[in-house]
């Protein structure tokens, strides 16, 4: 007999997260190629993006994102110098 399809479910890929306005921790460490684990060991050290949450959710907004990034070139550029 073959199994129903799960419609209740959308489809998530890497491509959906990069239109979002706001990406999970997981989405966000994917994009970044770093672990999730990473993540929350550098966050209290405040080396992470700014985060908010929704409800359970920790969401980090695309700008925050982006802030991040431009943060840490800046900081690799400083030490390199």
């Amino acid at each position: 007999m073959a199994r129903p399809e799960v419609t209740s479910r959308k489809p998530t890929h890497l491509n959906a997260a990069a239109d979002a306005d706001a990406y999970t921790v997981e989405e966000f460490c994917a994009r970044h190629r770093i672990s999730v684990q990473l993540f929350y060991k550098l966050r209290p050290q405040g080396l992470m993006p700014v985060t908010f949450n929704v409800g359970t959710r920790v969401l980090i907004s695309r700008e925050a994102a982006a802030a991040w990034r431009r943060a840490r070139e800046n900081a690799t550029k400083q030490t390199a110098a």
